[in-house]
C-alpha cells in the first residue's frame, strides 16, 4: 500500500535535493574555463574559488547538524534551498569590471557552501526518525545516488545550456530547480511519523519497532554534548575516514572535467562525455553499496555490513586511482576513475548509516561533525591538485596523493565499532552518576 510507503517518497524528494544541491555544486567546474576567461583567472585561483565553497561548507556542517537536530530537516531543509538559490543567482550579477571581482566570487561561494551545508545532517535527521535501522544501509544508499544523478546530468545540461545561451544561463536554471523541490519537500514532508498525517498505524508501528535502542532517549538526554562527539572515538576514526574520502571524491567534483579537456586534450563534447562516466558509476554504486550493507548486516552484523564493505570499497577506490595515473589513453584513464568513483561510494551508506545509529536523537549534529571532516578534504584537494600538478609538473601525483589517503581512510574503518552508543561515551566521561535511567529516578 502507498500509504505504508510514506517514508520512501519523503527518500525519494531528498533523493531529488541531493541531485539539485550537486547541480548548483559542481556547475562551476563545467563552467570553470568561461568563467575564468572572462575573468581573467589562473587555475590556481578558479582552485581558490572551488575550495571556498568546501570550506564554508564544511565549517558549518555542525551548526546546521544542530540546527537540523533542533527546528527539524522539514524546515531547515526548505530554509537552505533558498538560501543556495539566492547565491547560485548572485553570482552571475558579477562582470569583469567590477573592481576585487575575485574575492566577490570567493565570498559568494563560501556562502553557498553555507547554505549547502544543511542538506546532508537534515537528511540523516530524516533517516533516524523514519528508516528502521535494517534499512538504512540502502535509503542512505538511495539518498546519496543523488550525488551521483546530479553531478552526472550536470557536464551535459551545463553544457547545453552554456553552449547556446551563456554560463550565467546554466547558473538561473540551477536556481529554479532548486526552489520547485524545496517547495514541493516542505508541502509533503514532516519531521517524524507521528507528526504526518499520511502515515498509515501499521508504518508508523514498523518504523518505531526498527529503529536501534536509543541510549541517550532512555537516559533523559535531550541531545549530546559536543565534548561527547568530538572525544568519541568511533566518530573520530569515521570522521578521518570521511576525510579521506571527501579528498578522492574531490577530485572529480573541482578538476576532472578541466583534467580532460586541459589535459588529456579532449574536446568540449568528449569531456562532458566522459566527464559524465565516475558520476554515473556514484549513483549505481551508492545505493548497491546500501544494499549490500542491509543484507551483509542481516546476516553476519553492523562490523562486517557497514565496517568491513566501506573498507573494502575504499581500497578498491584507491587501487583504480592510482592505476588511472599510469594510463596513457584518455579514455580508459576516465573508465579506471569511473571504476575508482562507483567503489567509493560503494562505501558511502556506511558513514551516514554508521552515524545514525551512534548518533540517535543527535544524528544530525554527528553526522555534521563526520561531514565537516569529509569537506575539509575537499577543500584541501580543490586547492592541491592543481598545485601538485604544478609543482610536479604531470596530474599523476595528484592522483596518487588521492589515491594514497583513501587507502588510509579504508583502514581507518578496521577500528570502528559501529554498535557504540553516544550516550555511554558520555556518561564515561562525565561520570557514571551523571546519566541516569527513568527507572533509577524512579
Amino acid at each position: 500500500m502507498l500509504r505504508d510507503r510514506t517514508r520512501w517518497i519523503l527518500i525519494f524528494l531528498i533523493f531529488v535535493i541531493s541531485a539539485v544541491a550537486y547541480l548548483d555544486r559542481v556547475n562551476i567546474s563545467i563552467a570553470g574555463r568561461a568563467i575564468a576567461n572572462e575573468f581573467h583567472l589562473s587555475n590556481q585561483q578558479l582552485g581558490w574559488i572551488f575550495s571556498a565553497f568546501v570550506l564554508g561548507y564544511a565549517f558549518a556542517q555542525a551548526p546546521a547538524g544542530r540546527l537540523a537536530d533542533r527546528i527539524g530537516p522539514r524546515l531547515i531543509l526548505l530554509l537552505g534551498v533558498f538560501w543556495w538559490a539566492v547565491f547560485t543567482t548572485l553570482i552571475t550579477t558579477l562582470s569583469s569590471s567590477i573592481a576585487l571581482v575575485l574575492p566577490l566570487l570567493i565570498a559568494i561561494r563560501f556562502l553557498l557552501g553555507v547554505g549547502e551545508a544543511v542538506v546532508y545532517p537534515a537528511s540523516n535527521c530524516v533517516v533516524a526518525s523514519w528508516i528502521p535501522s535494517s534499512e538504512r544501509g540502502i535509503a542512505n544508499g538511495f539518498i546519496f545516488s543523488g550525488v551521483g544523478f546530479g553531478a552526472g546530468v550536470t557536464p551535459p545540461l551545463i553544457t547545453y545550456v552554456m553552449s547556446h545561451y551563456g554560463w550565467r544561463a546554466a547558473f538561473w536554471c540551477s536556481s529554479a530547480l532548486g526552489i520547485v523541490i524545496g517547495l514541493i519537500w516542505y508541502a509533503v514532508a514532516r519531521n517524524s511519523p507521528q507528526q504526518h498525517p499520511g502515515v498509515s498505524e501499521r508504518e508508523r508501528e514498523y518504523i518505531e519497532h526498527g529503529k536501534p535502542e536509543d541510549s541517550s532517549k532512555a537516559a533523559g538526554i535531550e541531545k549530546a554534548e559536543w565534548r561527547s562527539i568530538f572525544l568519541n572515538r568511533d566518530i573520530l576514526m569515521v570522521t578521518f575516514s570521511y576525510f579521506a574520502y571527501g579528498y578522492a571524491a574531490y577530485i572529480f567534483f573541482s578538476w576532472f572535467f578541466i583534467y580532460l579537456s586541459d589535459v588529456r586534450h579532449l574536446d568540449l563534447k568528449q569531456s562532458s562525455f566522459y566527464t559524465m562516466l565516475p558520476f554515473m558509476a556514484m549513483a549505481i554504486g551508492s545505493p548497491l553499496g546500501g544494499w549490500i550493507s542491509d543484507r551483509l548486516t542481516k546476516a553476519a552484523g553492523k562490523r562486517v555490513g557497514r565496517c568491513v564493505l566501506a573498507c573494502v570499497g575504499m581500497a578498491f577506490s584507491a587501487l583504480f586511482i592510482a592505476l588511472s595515473a599510469q594510463v596513457a589513453s584518455a579514455q580508459v584513464a576516465s573508465l579506471m576513475l569511473a571504476g575508482g568513483a562507483g567503489a567509493l561510494y560503494i562505501s558511502q551508506s556506511s558513514f551516514w548509516s554508521v552515524t545514525a545509529d551512534v548518533g540517535g536523537r543527535s544524528a544530525g549534529s554527528v553526522s555534521g561533525v563526520m561531514n565537516m571532516g569529509g569537506q575539509f578534504g575537499g577543500a584541501l584537494t580543490a586547492s592541491l591538485t592543481p598545485w601538485i600538478a604544478d609543482r610536479f609538473h604531470s596530474w599523476p601525483p595528484s592522483f596518487l596523493t588521492a589515491a594514497g589517503l583513501c587507502a588510509l581512510g579504508a583502514l581507518a574503518w578496521l577500528f570502528v565499532n559501529p554498535d557504540a552508543k553516544l550516550a555511554s561515551r558520555a556518561q564515561a566521561l562525565l561520570g557514571p552518576e551523571s546519566v541516569t535511567t527513568p527507572s533509577e529516578r524512579a
